[in-house]
């Protein structure tokens, strides 16, 4: 919808003549063939077909004082037709369309002699001032922005958009060379996951601000808070692995698991941390916490020792595995759907 195409990159081609149009197309597909982790490159297809064309004589116009207006509605009355009135037999209307007929209307020579009126009252024929010729042209011919524009369409195998962008954009700009008045713009899924990282990079920068501020506002340390918040680059590095292992790409979707992984992570770190400061022994006034929603320690001091953390973590294991693993087993179908569509399965073990 962004783009108007349904590929996941979308080589957009801009300029003005359809020929040349055609020909870079051509040359940009044929360089990209060979870029790594891309299905082979299509360019838009553009069928030439037989047209009629008529093409209107200024200088005899001006000699016969007729105006292009007059002509062509002439030729559009004769050719495609014109309402004069309506039939209305009952509830029904039926347009009435004066032009002629089909045989007249593939014939040259009857085209030819369209009868045309002058001011001063004589007649002409239709090819006194205007040539009438067959020729080929395309079937459609797209634009964007007012512009005339052809598209290369590509698709990715084994590899991220990212990567394959920036190896597309590297092989045109070195072999590619466009007239003046050319220029190439980068559409598809690809756009759509560009406005999509940048505003899921915003919302995460701006979600992680906000948890800092309640995890302060629940422990009154920053040391406690930040230590929390360092869970969740750990906690990536599962989810990174997991992506090597079943040879997928990074891509917006896998971005939204990340985050999900950085909300568990952050939610059972806040777990532990609590109960090694209801466990922790009153001593130490380097860590001083606040912790309202325990009255056995409030406003206290707390010692946190290895062994707190030990039986701490032994205690918090089981509700911990309980509320992780209930998250991702139930999106386990979805992801095993979205990414084995045909129920393959397969992991790339290391060498």
């Amino acid at each position: 919808m962004i783009s108007g195409s349904t590929a996941e990159i979308a080589i957009k081609l801009f300029g003005d003549d359809l020929d040349t149009l055609v020909r870079k197309g051509s040359e940009i597909r044929d360089a990209i063939s060979t870029v790594p982790g891309i299905k082979p490159p299509k360019l838009e297809q553009q069928q030439i077909i037989p047209q009629l064309r008529i093409k209107i004589n200024y200088t005899q116009l001006a000699a016969y004082k007729l105006t292009a207006r007059k002509v062509f509605d002439l030729v559009e009355t004769a050719m495609l037709g014109k309402v004069v009135s309506q039939l209305i037999e009952g509830e029904r209307r039926f347009e009435i369309v004066m032009r002629f007929p089909d045989e007249y209307r593939e014939n040259f020579e009857s085209l030819e002699r369209i009868p045309i009126e002058l001011p001063d009252g004589g007649v002409i024929p239709l090819s006194s001032v205007a040539d009438i010729y067959e020729y080929g042209g395309p079937n459609t011919i797209n634009r964007e922005d007012a512009r005339r524009r052809i598209v290369v369409r590509v698709f990715t195998e084994n590899a991220d958009l990212a990567t394959a962008v920036a190896a597309i954009r590297k092989k045109i700009d070195d072999t590619i060379e466009l007239p003046e008045g050319y220029f190439i713009s980068y559409g598809g899924q690809f756009e759509a996951q560009q406005t999509a990282t940048r505003q899921i990079l915003i919302l995460s920068l701006a979600s992680l601000a906000v948890v800092f501020v309640l995890l302060y506002s629940a422990f009154s340390s920053f040391n406690i808070a930040l230590q929390i918040l360092i869970a969740l680059p750990v906690a990536f590095i599962g989810g990174v692995i997991a992506l090597v292992l079943t040879d997928q790409v990074f891509t917006t979707a896998a971005m939204v698991g990340f985050i999900s992984l950085g909300g568990i992570a952050a939610r059972n770190g806040l777990l532990l941390v609590s109960t090694y400061l209801t466990a922790g022994k009153p001593v130490d006034p380097n860590i001083r916490v606040s912790n309202l929603t325990n009255s056995a320690c409030h406003d206290s001091e707390h010692e946190i020792t290895s062994e707190t953390i030990l039986n701490g973590s032994l205690d918090r294991l089981t509700p911990v595995l309980m509320t992780t693993l209930t998250t991702g087993i139930g999106l386990l179908p979805l992801l095993w759907k979205a990414t084995y569509p045909a129920g393959k399965f397969s992991i790339r073990l290391p060498q």
